[in-house]
């Protein structure tokens, strides 16, 4: 699929958590090696790491340490881009491993169709020592990268949704955002906002100029415990989970809270500069975007975790995440793993990364380093980083993407383009869209 504009975060490089700059992770004493295990100090060869901008320049930075501590092994750090890696893995996958980097970067949405198209393309970590890190992450993090008894990947960033909005907006409509419950109330907010303020609720592609237009769909859904597929590979597109979040963006959109967003990213950030619309529905990391984008609103913002889909309902869910695999054609995965490890199991690295960049640790000690609980000066004085700290502690929902999940997001977006512009029923769209999707991919669909 296409870039999500996490991706397109990564690839700004973009400063977050305050904008603290990276220090310089091999200087001084290196840090503890990770606990022994197979690979042990004794792991050697040289590494190719695959990633792209933000995390690669970030890797980078951690390879000195990384080399005190194994000394017989040699990393080089490629930044391949994104969204080239994508292709880049698969074309070696297909030729059997052949010119594959030996650490590979991998989203949340490509890794089910790596495992499902290409068996034995990744190594199954476990014998490598992998499980013993099983409890370090957030919740549904080791599922997610996990299937049939095999661990395919380490996690290592894990966004939760977000709902970042103008403070002062609100305050001057007389709405208190903190007491929106669901979207029932987001949507009676927003024509209280729009009538006192002239400013748009949210913004949506509704045209699906890109790929990525259905995020608020797929958040509400994930809030419901729901996605496009479900663990065993059906389609829940037909789902009442589904009816009521394309519902939630009709009503929104009827009551005139949805600003079209075509054209992607750079009319979402003009529309941040410009204050033409109020709420971000977004990630953990998009943050970093908002405060990057409109430095001059600093104090004006706030952020809280989504109000719930029905009343009581859920209020966090991990949204998207990236990981660390291993080539299952390397030849040398002990030294692989140990230097995915090393990044993704030290809680001084990660803190480094995310000081850096601010990208979301899927490993939960890293959240013990003060960086987390500071007030952001920019969110109005808000402990931002506890906030998102409090959703990734709470039960997750495992997202199931699928290989198909690029037909099923083209058929999402197509029927969310007709419920926005053309005023189509959720209900009739979203069957066809599964009956669809079901003739495209032969995948039985739960209704």
């Amino acid at each position: 699929m296409a870039n999500l504009p996490r991706r397109r975060f990564l690839q700004l490089g973009a400063l977050a958590a305050g904008g603290a700059a990276l220090s310089a992770c091999g200087g001084g004493e290196p840090a503890a090696a990770p606990a022994a295990g197979p690979t042990g100090t004794a792991a050697t060869g040289d590494v190719t790491v695959w990633s792209w901008q933000g995390p690669a320049a970030m890797m980078k930075q951690l390879v000195p340490g990384f080399q005190k501590a194994f000394p017989g092994i040699r990393v080089d750090v490629q930044d391949i881009g994104n969204p080239a890696i994508w292709d880049k893995i698969t074309t070696g996958m297909a030729a059997g491993g052949q010119g594959l980097g030996d650490v590979l970067h991998i989203g949340v949405d490509y890794l089910p169709a790596y495992i499902e198209k290409f068996p034995g393309g990744l190594a199954d970590l476990r014998p490598l020592g992998a499980d013993r890190h099983r409890g370090a992450f957030a919740p549904g993090m080791w599922e997610t990268v996990s299937r049939d008894g095999k661990t395919y990947a380490l996690p290592w960033e894990a966004n939760s949704a977000g709902f970042y909005y103008r403070a002062d907006l609100f305050e001057r409509a007389g709405v208190d955002v903190a007491a929106l419950g669901t979207w029932d109330d987001v949507i009676e907010a927003g024509v209280t906002l729009k009538a006192k303020t002239g400013v748009q609720l949210l913004g949506i592609d509704k045209p699906a100029s890109q790929a990525d237009s259905a995020n608020l769909f797929q958040m509400l859904l994930q809030l419901q415990d729901s996605f496009y597929f479900d663990m065993q590979g059906n389609i829940t597109l037909d789902t009442p989970q589904a009816v009521t979040a394309l519902t939630i963006i009709k009503r929104l959109n009827d009551a005139g809270l949805i600003a079209d967003m075509a054209g992607g990213w750079n009319t979402m950030i003009t529309s941040i500069k410009k204050g033409s619309v109020a709420v971000q529905s977004m990630p953990t990391w998009f943050g970093g975007i908002i405060e990057e984008s409109a430095p001059d609103q600093k104090g004006k913002w706030k952020v809280r975790l989504p109000p719930a889909v029905t009343e009581g309902g859920k209020v966090a869910a991990t949204v998207n995440s990236t990981h660390l695999a291993v080539a299952g054609t390397s030849k040398v995965k002990e030294a692989a793993y140990a230097f995915a490890e090393y990044v993704l199991t030290r809680p001084e690295s990660q803190v480094a990364i995310y000081k850096g960049k601010g990208i979301a640790p899927a490993l939960m000690a890293a959240y013990d380093d003060p960086v987390f609980h500071e007030p952001s000066a920019f969110f109005s004085g808000q402990k931002k980083g506890e906030i998102f700290l409090e959703a990734l502690r709470k039960p997750s929902y495992v997202t199931n993407y699928s290989a198909d999940y690029p037909r099923a997001l083209k058929v999402v977006t197509d029927a969310q383009s007709k419920v926005l512009l053309k005023g189509a029923d959720p209900a009739t769209v979203l069957k066809e869209a599964a009956d669809l999707l079901a003739q495209q991919t032969d995948r039985k669909v739960v209704r």
